[in-house]
């Protein structure tokens, strides 16, 4: 037996001891056994006690669900911590066969998003956002957005599924979005490309004159579990690229805060031999952070002081001056990340061409904005805060900073792309007695592998951060797994924030081989209030609430209307779908109408068609309908997908479509 085995039996029994592993399985014959595969795999005694940190016995549940994007999956993928198992993929812009989301169900709220009036069946999401009571999360709702569009998607949490699909009539490109006010007042969609309003066409030439920056504050009614479109607005900003925002909180609540890159606006032409975007807009030595009080914008909006373009409520840039809602500090040139510590006190954003992070101060920038404490204007008439009156400090931390997340602790942590590491640092002011360091100095740098985006703290950007654990969304993963040809997995690792000092051991690696993760947020399990069946048989997803003509037990039946259409009623039960046999004539307008009259934890039906694209996934108690034409004749056997019980394959039936006499 190896020193390092021998080693690793005290500190795995600890560790098992901490998570409440029986003592039968901690005995002497046991811990032979551990020692026999720790041995076989050469495994160290680090790797046995992440082992233990991270393993979740079955029948046990874990502490934390992280909601991550999934770029141009489109979807929304749920992790749980610290096992780091994929829970569910959430089905949002892109269709989903599993949950039949575009394929018969969900078909409508596609629709309602898409651009131009034009099929877009896939989105790039980026940043999801838990709602927020009190600047914390409550586990009621998510949020996320689709760069690529411009759109934003409502999920309620009660059923994890997606309810609404906004897109923005204004701009396409969304990098700022979603991010929510501190008790979801507002869900914030921040621009990135700027465009001519509504993407008009007009030559790259008149970039100056006619492309537009934009922020859009779409209304959150909780009430509906919607976006309320009639009481949403944007404001104009010049024609940077507005990137990524946060809300302000507590001592910055009333505020949000948006980077911007390109405040030289550039617009390449490297076909033309003129300078390529990546070298126009790196020039100047600084970009512009934007400050912007929204609480000021509502009463704008509310006495309206706007203008209707494209259909929709702007302020525009002359009346947010005028107004004195919009100012503008200068800040790190290409930043890609600005975040909010957990008392709103301070501003923390990453340069990507920067070693720094720079701390402003809220109490500062309040001060700045009410003296006029201003360095000049832009060349739109924005006036500039003096960067030197706001901020706070500045501390070099590494190479390629990003994103900053907080624990509880009085540590930050930031990424750190082009050192592929995660860096832990203090914070100062109120926060400097809560860690041994002094205020404001980087402390740790943990390697990740490799190329870190984001990363994600549990409850890591909320008013009480949990700390504990990090995830580090690392871009790369060159080594790490089996190779899978050219195109290789993301790889999201588990990191050990829960000591201080230096002590930030990584614990898991997980391969994520579904799109990109961008952007991620980490709730307590035990805040989400997640249905295990519907509330009532007949319920309707959509509108959560039971539906008056929802197909039940002894209502089944095929009706024949007298414009044509045929309306049918059926019941799924464990084995059969009843009617099992449908005739149609080729032609029909069909409106399908399914209910799952099960009403047993997890005890889900599929229903799929052939030839005629149509799958829906019917959890206890949902009801569903699927309108089609019969325009295929034939005869198609349908059955339920989702396996079931035993007699699943006989779980079936026959929609026979009698050709026409044409």
């Amino acid at each position: 037996m190896s020193y390092a085995t021998r080693k690793a039996t005290p500190l795995l029994l600890a560790a098992l001891s901490a998570i409440a592993i029986p003592a039968a399985f901690t005995s002497a014959q046991s811990m032979s056994d551990v020692q026999k595969v720790a041995k076989e795999r050469g495994l160290s005694n680090a790797d046995l006690v992440a082992a233990a940190k991270t393993y979740v016995p079955t029948g046990e549940k874990d502490e934390y669900v992280m909601f991550a994007s999934s770029g141009h999956a489109g979807q929304v993928f749920a992790i749980g911590l610290p096992s780091m198992r994929l829970l569910r993929s959430i089905a949002v812009f892109t269709p989903e066969s599993w949950q039949g989301w575009g394929f018969g169900v969900g078909n409508e709220i596609l629709e309602e998003g898409f651009p131009n009036g034009k099929s877009n069946l896939w989105g790039d999401t980026h940043h999801p956002a838990l709602s927020e009571t009190d600047g914390d999360y409550d586990g009621e709702w998510l949020f996320i957005n689709d760069k690529i569009n411009a759109r934003v998607a409502v999920i309620d949490l009660r059923d994890w599924e997606t309810k609404q699909i906004i897109k923005n009539p204004l701009t396409l490109s969304d990098h700022g979005g979603t991010f929510v006010t501190p008790n979801t007042e507002y869900v914030i969609e921040g621009g990135q490309y700027a465009v001519p309003w509504g993407s008009e066409y007009a030559p790259i030439s008149e970039y100056k004159e006619k492309y537009k920056g934009s922020v859009t504050l779409w209304k959150f009614d909780r009430n509906r579990g919607r976006i309320d479109t009639s009481k949403s607005f944007a404001i104009e900003l010049p024609p940077y690229w507005q990137d990524l925002s946060d809300a302000g909180k507590l001592a910055s609540e009333g505020y949000f805060f948006m980077n911007s890159l390109n405040t030289e606006q550039a617009t390449g032409g490297i076909q033309d031999k003129k300078p390529p975007f990546e070298a126009g807009a790196s020039m100047n030595a600084t970009d512009f952070l934007h400050i912007i009080d929204w609480h000021k914008a509502e009463k704008v909006y509310q006495a309206g002081k706007v203008e209707m373009i494209k259909d929709f409520p702007v302020i525009t840039l002359k009346t947010a001056l005028a107004e004195g809602l919009l100012h503008v500090t200068p800040e790190p040139r290409s930043p890609h990340g600005v975040d909010v510590a957990p008392k709103g006190d301070f501003i923390v954003v990453s340069g990507k061409l920067d070693p720094h992070v720079t701390i402003y101060s809220m109490d500062k920038i309040k001060k700045a904005i009410a003296s006029k404490n201003y360095s000049g204007k832009d060349e739109y008439g924005v006036p500039i805060l003096d960067f030197d009156s706001v901020l706070e400090t500045q501390i070099e931390l590494g190479l390629g900073p990003l994103h900053t997340q907080f624990g509880p602790d009085g540590y930050a942590y930031t990424s750190l792309y082009l050192d592929s590491a995660v860096a832990r640092w203090t914070l100062g002011g109120s926060y400097g007695s809560s860690s041994p360091e002094p205020d404001w100095t980087l402390v740790h740098k943990t390697p990740v592998h490799y190329n870190v985006g984001h990363i994600a703290v549990a409850e890591g950007d909320t008013v009480s951060p949990d700390g504990k654990y990090l995830v580090s969304l690392n871009k790369w993963s060159v080594d790490r797994f089996i190779t899978t040809g050219p195109l290789l997995p993301q790889n999201l690792q588990l990191v050990d924030i829960a000591n201080k000092g230096t002590d930030m051991p990584v614990l898991y690696d997980m391969a994520m081989g579904v799109g990109e993760p961008h952007y991620a947020q980490i709730v307590k399990a035990d805040k989400l209030n997640s249905w295990e069946t519907y509330p009532g048989v007949g319920w309707d997803p959509h509108v959560q609430n039971l539906k008056p003509m929802a197909p039940k037990k002894g209502m089944e039946r095929v009706q024949r209307n007298d414009d044509g259409s045929v309306d049918i009623y059926m019941t799924a039960i464990r084995s059969h779908f009843n009617p099992e046999h449908i005739y149609l004539k080729q032609g029909d307008t069909v409106r399908w109408h399914i209910t799952n009259t099960e009403r047993a934890f997890d005890a889900t039906h599929g229903f799929a068609v052939p030839v005629y694209n149509i799958t829906a996934s019917l959890e206890p108690g949902e009801t569903v309908t699927i309108e089609f034409e019969a325009d295929t004749a034939g005869t198609f056997p349908f059955y339920c997908s989702e396996f079931c019980s035993a007699l699943h394959l006989e779980m079936m039936g026959y929609l026979m479509v009698e050709p026409s006499e044409d």
